[in-house]
């Protein structure tokens, strides 16, 4: 017997009793929701585990302490599911959202994605999210029936956070909300939110270890020297890594604090008495006038003052040229490739978009450390 959802969730959250459900007929999951079915594939995913070895500013070699995508989407997790409880939202659907938003993307952030983008400008482009539904959907293979992970629909639609209208026009129903400029459930709009709060608090943090940003910079922006200030005003002397975790502590507080207030304020303003409501209403997941303000100055500060440090240039620059070296040189010696990601000859044209496609999930599918093992195997002669 299906383990069903709990009660107490608001009528206008997703349901696994009223959801399109999956690409595949299943029998139901029994003493777990449809929705904890889709999260626990998630964790056991082989893409899930690469995230380990895949970063989000510094290279995996680069320090032990710096956030990999793995802890990443471990901490969109837990902001996302504890304001689900907060606004009523379906936790075990965002909670699967949130591990799973980043299987797609490729090695070396999003230096790596931009690179694969630009090699694969005339086979369709890349896109990581697009390559996140392609996961879950084509290329993870655990079960016999099915190619993919099989997930609920609202798990899919949450996963594809952006999508190009002429990729949209590719994908059907779970394309269609981008064609008729329609939400996603509130849980998806929940778990987008999430990834922002978590990721421009932890490259704080993570910058400020690196040391590549420090204090005094940091204090200059506003949102960060009033925690700051609260910080030390709650315990005077507090310094080092203790005063920057109160403060980057503070800062999520306050972000999440907001999000929940304003977004339980535009939905009881709009009233919504089904996922069809939310579907058809603005987005309704959202932080206050005042607080997006500052996020987006904070966003302004760590984007000059940490992505375009000239280290992480540096790095950045050897990973394009590491993905871009890649692809080449294995659309011009396919038999390079391991014997999976090699197409069988066919229409000349249809061979070469099929096969680049084929390149591209095996350089995304890469950790950073990997991808740097196969270009020295490739281009360095020592190497085997």
């Amino acid at each position: 017997m299906t383990h069903e959802a709990p009660s107490s969730l608001a009528p206008y959250a997703a349901h696994a009793a009223t959801s399109p459900g999956r690409r595949f007929v299943e029998p139901p999951p029994g003493s777990r929701t449809e929705f904890q079915r889709d999260r626990d594939r998630i964790i056991h995913s082989t893409a899930f585990r690469r995230l380990e070895y895949k970063t989000q500013v510094f290279v995996n070699h680069e320090g032990d302490l710096f956030r990999t995508r793995l802890t990443h989407s471990i901490e969109v997790a837990q902001i996302a599911r504890s304001s689900a409880r907060n606004l009523r939202l379906n936790e075990d659907l965002v909670e699967a959202i949130s591990l799973a938003h980043d299987l797609g993307h490729t090695p070396f952030g999003h230096a790596g994605q931009d690179a694969l983008n630009s090699c694969m400008k005339d086979a369709g482009g890349f896109e990581h999210n697009l390559q996140s539904l392609r996961v879950v959907d084509d290329l993870e293979q655990h079960y016999g029936a099915f190619d993919g992970l099989n997930l609920m629909f609202e798990t899919r639609e949450g996963i594809l956070k952006h999508c190009s209208l002429h990729n949209a026009r590719q994908l059907g129903a779970i394309g269609q909300r981008f064609i008729d400029k329609k939400q996603p459930s509130l849980e998806a709009q929940l778990a987008n939110l999430a990834d922002e709060i978590a990721y421009n608090n932890h490259d704080i943090d993570d910058g400020l270890r690196s040391g590549l940003l420090t204090i005094a910079q940091l204090s200059q922006v506003d949102f960060f020297a009033r925690h700051q200030r609260e910080a030390e005003q709650t315990y005077p002397g507090i310094s080092g890594r203790r005063a920057i975790n109160e403060t980057v502590r503070r800062m999520i507080n306050a972000l999440i604090v907001d999000l929940n207030t304003t977004s339980q304020a535009r939905i009881a303003e709009i009233n919504p008495r089904s996922i069809d409501d939310i579907r058809n209403a603005p987005p309704l997941i959202a932080f206050s006038e005042r607080m997006s303000e500052e996020a987006t100055l904070l966003k302004r500060f760590l984007r000059e003052n940490l992505y375009r440090h000239y280290q992480v240039n540096r790095m950045t620059s050897k990973a394009r040229r590491i993905i871009t070296e890649l692809f080449n040189a294995f659309a011009r010696e396919p038999t390079l490739l391991p014997p999976d990601y090699q197409v069988a000859a066919g229409n000349a044209a249809d061979h070469q978009q099929r096969q680049a496609r084929q390149i591209a999930d095996y350089i995304a599918g890469m950790t950073d450390r990997y991808a740097m093992r196969e270009h020295r195997r490739l281009f360095q002669v020592e190497e085997i």
